[in-house]
């Protein structure tokens, strides 16, 4: 009896021995696996962007591809380089690939109706992209905003207004909004207003007036024109209309005003101040008689 207790003891430490070696092989196998997956998943986020980054200066150096499509393909790839690494570092705990495939699909697809304004922004800069309203670099105007075009997103696109501010309007809002592009065509017509006195002679306010087309960022083609638009209370409202390029448009324009009134001036054309003309309706008889009285 006295060696029963003894064998008991014995045993119970076998076992204890047992169960903390399994024990410790669990958590070496799960440890590895964890690390591994915490591992895989930053490495790949680091490549993800660095890869997204890559993309986007290998493709702006590309002559023949259309800046516009640069930051929607880098981002693409980012996001594809994403998902691999989820599905890589679900593999490490040993989920099967056709699961994560399918969990993926589920979670795509109530992510998809929890987001539909999200998705809207993505199918409107698809659609931005494909049917090229504006491209980078573009002066536009719209959902409320005019600047030039900086960026299209997947999600949003990207304008800085003329004073300086960035601006960032989800693409729907864009896509569902009237949108004026004063860049797309490279001719601009331009044309400069200018009141001049009724006694003025036309020939000479419109020899004034086209000496300031010889600048030579005035194109030739279509030709200017001096044009009479209105007569108005106080002035003959005259126009010189004429055409730039989209690169010379507002220098030329702001500089053409600068030398408007010298021109002007050197002809001996008065520009006006309002007037009004006043008849006095009284007859002579009563006025005498009021002053008599």
């Amino acid at each position: 009896m006295d060696g029963k207790p003894t064998t008991d003891i014995a045993a119970y430490f076998d076992l204890s021995d047992v169960a903390v070696e399994q024990f410790l092989g669990l958590v070496t196998a799960y440890g590895l696996n964890f690390l591994a997956a915490v591992f895989t998943l930053f490495l790949g986020i680091w490549l993800s962007r660095r890869a997204s980054r890559l993309t986007g200066e290998w493709l702006s150096r590309l002559n023949r591809l259309d800046k516009t499509l640069v930051p929607i393909m880098a981002a693409l790839v980012r996001y594809a380089g994403l998902t691999l690494t989820i599905i890589v570092t679900l593999g490490n705990f040993g989920v099967e690939t056709t699961s994560i495939i399918a969990v993926l699909g589920a979670a795509g697809l109530a992510v998809g109706l929890a987001l539909q304004g999200t998705l809207s922004n993505v199918a409107a800069g698809l659609m931005l992209l494909f049917l090229r309203p504006f491209r980078i670099g573009d002066w536009v105007e719209a959902a409320g905003v005019s600047g030039s075009v900086r960026e299209i997103g997947l999600f949003t696109t990207t304008i800085d207004t003329f004073d300086n501010v960035f601006i960032s309007i989800p693409n729907s809002s864009i896509w569902s909004s009237n949108i004026i592009n004063h860049a797309r065509y490279g001719t601009r017509r331009m044309d400069l207003d200018i009141g001049i006195g009724y006694d003025s002679n036309l020939d000479t306010a419109e020899t004034a007036l086209m000496s300031l087309a010889t600048d030579p960022r005035v194109l030739a083609d279509p030709a200017p024109r001096f044009l009479v638009v209105s007569y108005g209370d106080s002035a003959i409202n005259v126009r010189l209309r004429a055409y730039a390029s989209y690169d010379d448009f507002f220098d030329l324009y702001w500089d053409l005003n600068r030398r408007l009134k010298g021109v002007l001036d050197d002809h001996g054309i008065d520009i006006p101040f309002p007037q009004r003309v006043v008849h006095h309706m009284g007859n002579g008889s009563d006025s005498a008689g009021d002053g008599g009285g």
